[in-house]
């Protein structure tokens, strides 16, 4: 049997691995190397997977949930591991279970997809143009910008439309349709959200920690308690980016900080009701420093209309009122989240009704595959993408 593979990334590598000792499996990528994108995930360091149970897992998964049941009961995430280990992948745990090379570098879980891949035809700067399906032949038509070549089976591993220069330039999706198949609207996920709010560019740089993000929508009110950042233009971070996955596809009404939210309002009242007493000829510029970093406490005085160089001891009620509020309830501008080509990875692609969720074939297309990010699911940061990625693979290369 003759299998071609469209993509050299997570997912196509890793069924081109499964699959090569036994079929005669071509992979195809039009990059000059295998998992481009793979180099630069985890900030070079690739977050392979995450140590966790499978209830976890599904927990992290924002689109596609239900679909990834049969995948995830053929191969789980600690299997993924042992896979990745078993197979000469030095591997290491930290904090929320995510998994590394021991070394640090992507470039070693490349190395060793590749060496699975041994025996697999890798034929890299070679840009797949079209697929088509002849009937006569019962044989798939694989028309690359070098030659066109017969397979019995094609899985699409092209990823999605995030990072454009590592190749993911939404290729499968062109394919996908080909074959008649619904694209679910394609939105960035993983990614920054823009600010209204003229002071950001004074705050770009300063990280806020152990703080809850808020972001109420036409649906419901997500939150995210963590770490986060601010940029020239909005924020980012951990919390930033889960919760951008969540709004991509709603309207954004409301979005706050609460920067204490392991104190109640009561609790911070009697705070700084004791910070006054004990320091009351204190400046609220001072004051503010044991409350939120100077660069934002600035600003958070400027909100509140509070003079730098005021006494603490004379606030009034409501203003005492006003400064435990805003601590509880930061408001923020919401612009719109960062464009396409920064996610982390995509959200939206070939719907998963139109999928068998058992062995990743089209409904529409016998012998036909997806697999990896060119579907329609997205998840959290911690590993579950990649997670994604190989189940999928295992699944639809199990059923090959």
């Amino acid at each position: 049997m003759k299998i071609a593979i469209i993509g050299a990334g997570a997912s196509g590598l890793f069924a081109g691995g499964l699959l090569g000792n036994k079929y005669e499996v071509t992979i195809f990528d039009k990059n000059e190397k295998c998992g481009k994108k793979l180099y630069i995930t985890g900030k070079g360091r690739c977050n392979l997977a995450n140590d966790c149970e499978k209830e976890v897992f599904f927990n992290n998964v924002v689109n596609g949930n239900k679909f990834m049941f049969s995948a995830i009961n053929q191969i789980s995430p600690k299997e993924i591991i042992s896979y990745f280990e078993n197979n000469g992948l030095r591997t290491k745990t930290e904090r929320g279970g995510r998994v590394f090379p021991a070394s640090d570098k992507s470039s070693d879980v490349i190395k060793t997809l590749q060496k699975l891949c041994n025996k697999c035809c890798i034929k890299l700067n070679e840009e797949v143009k079209a697929i088509d399906f002849d009937g006569n032949a019962n044989k798939f038509v694989v028309k690359t910008s070098v030659n066109n070549y017969y397979f019995d089976k094609v899985v699409i591993a092209t990823g999605g439309k995030t990072y454009p220069l590592t190749g993911s330039t939404g290729d499968g999706y062109k394919f996908a349709k080909q074959f008649r198949h619904n694209i679910i609207a394609i939105k960035p996920a993983l990614v920054p959200i823009e600010l209204n709010d003229s002071f950001v560019k004074q705050l770009q740089g300063v990280s806020l920690k152990n703080v809850t993000l808020y972001c109420e929508t036409n649906k419901k009110i997500y939150q995210f308690f963590g770490e986060m950042m601010f940029t020239d233009k909005g924020i980012t971070g951990p919390i930033v980016l889960s919760i951008s996955s969540y709004i991509n596809k709603d309207t954004v009404k409301n979005l706050y900080i609460d920067f204490k939210p392991a104190l109640s309002k009561e609790q911070l009242k009697e705070r700084l009701e004791r910070d006054i007493s004990e320091n009351n000829n204190k400046t609220m510029i001072t004051l503010i420093k044991s409350y939120l970093p100077k660069s934002v406490g600035e600003i958070f005085l400027k909100k509140l209309n509070i003079p730098f160089e005021r006494k603490v001891k004379s606030l009034t009620l409501l203003q005492k009122n006003q400064f435990v509020d805003m601590l509880k309830n930061f408001g923020i501008t919401y612009k719109k989240l960062y464009p396409l080509e920064t996610g982390i990875i995509t959200s939206g692609g070939v719907d998963l009704k139109e999928i068998n969720p058992k062995t990743m074939e089209s409904k529409l297309q016998k012998g036909l595959y997806f697999i990896g990010e060119v579907l329609d699911v997205d998840c959290l940061t911690g590993g579950f993408n990649l997670t994604t990625a190989f189940s999928t693979a295992f699944a639809c290369a199990n059923n090959l």
